[in-house]
């Protein structure tokens, strides 16, 4: 998945509506997502969380090296290159810690708590971008941690039933959720091409100690498929970006769960993993609080949109919900 907003809308295909043709390009993202993760899993036997998201960033580096050698030092331009470094040393280590849980877990409990990513933004908001966010917004939050606490009950010994990897893809989201709030700060004064370029580079710079600490020469084969993992990973973000481009944002995140749908029957049919009535559980009160937040904050992008057309010069400061 990616979080690139600010993007101009992209003009829709001929024949198709708008949300129709953006959902197409969202399944698929969530077929080359699902491909990537069960290549994770595959490799994570031989290949650990940290030398995966290497080659996954030097995959990210390579699609935009014709772009960076073409712009030149424009593609580096900023002026705040301290929040572009932590975002992505944030971004890299979320990275390390999503892939080492889809290595430990199934692919559906993983996938599954990967959507907290949305739950963390409304604090976030909140404390960093100091948006105004109200109880609806707050209660939707608070719901789908209860969701979350479904997959990972405590049990026994007040151990949780999934451990340790659970609680990295918990970490992992959050400091996705932390990279997305970096990235509307950003956006302000940097176009998201310069946000990119930055974030696919140090992302390769900051995963190459890991990489080194746990190096491992891979086969022909495995190269291949870490290659392909790598490639996979950057049109999955493609595809997103150009989904959320064309249709409106609300009608595309449920399409965007279609990923748990995917990972479900990958880790079925390659795994042979059953996700337990828990996590299919928790995951529908995380997932139904997520689509939520998302429609409750497009409600009120469009209401102040409306009401800046009705009234010129009026400044609305964004709603609260």
């Amino acid at each position: 998945m990616t979080d690139e907003p600010g993007l101009a809308p992209a003009k829709p295909r001929r024949g198709l509506a708008p949300n129709v043709h953006g959902a197409l390009w969202m399944l698929a993202s969530a077929a080359g997502f699902t491909v990537m993760m069960t290549l994770i899993k595959y490799l994570g036997g031989d290949y650990s969380a940290a030398l995966q998201t290497f080659y996954r960033q030097l995959a990210g580096f390579l699609v935009l090296l014709p772009l960076i050698l073409k712009q030149g030092r424009a593609a580096y331009r900023t002026t705040r290159p301290g929040i572009l470094f932590f975002r992505s040393a944030a971004g890299t280590v979320g990275l390390i810690l999503s892939f080492y849980a889809f290595q430990k877990m199934p692919l559906a409990d993983a996938n599954a708590l990967s959507f907290t990513r949305t739950l963390w933004l409304v604090p976030l908001a909140a404390f960093v971008v100091r948006e105004k966010v109200g109880p609806l917004r707050i209660g939707a939050a608070v719901v789908g941690f209860l969701g979350v606490l479904l997959m990972v009950r405590p049990g026994a010994g007040g151990e949780l039933a999934i451990g340790l990897p659970a609680l990295a893809m918990l970490a992992s989201s959050f400091l996705f959720a932390l990279t997305i709030t970096g990235m509307k700060v950003m956006t302000r004064d940097h176009s998201p091409t310069v946000l990119l370029v930055w974030a696919v580079t140090l992302g390769l710079v900051l995963s190459i100690p890991g990489a080194i600490i746990d190096w491992k020469w891979p086969t022909p084969v495995d190269l291949a498929l870490l290659a392909v993992m790598g490639v996979f990973g950057t049109i999955t973000q493609g595809c997103y970006i150009k989904g959320m481009q064309i249709g409106d944002a609300a009608a595309m995140a449920p399409i965007d769960y279609s990923r748990l749908v995917f990972t479900v029957a990958a880790g079925f049919f390659l795994f042979q993993e059953v996700p337990s009535v828990w996590t299919l559980s928790g995951a529908a009160v995380v997932v139904g609080s997520t689509l939520f937040i998302t429609w409750r904050e497009q409600q009120l992008a469009r209401r102040a949109s409306d009401a800046i057309r009705d009234v010129p010069g009026r400044d609305l400061g964004g709603g609260k919900a």
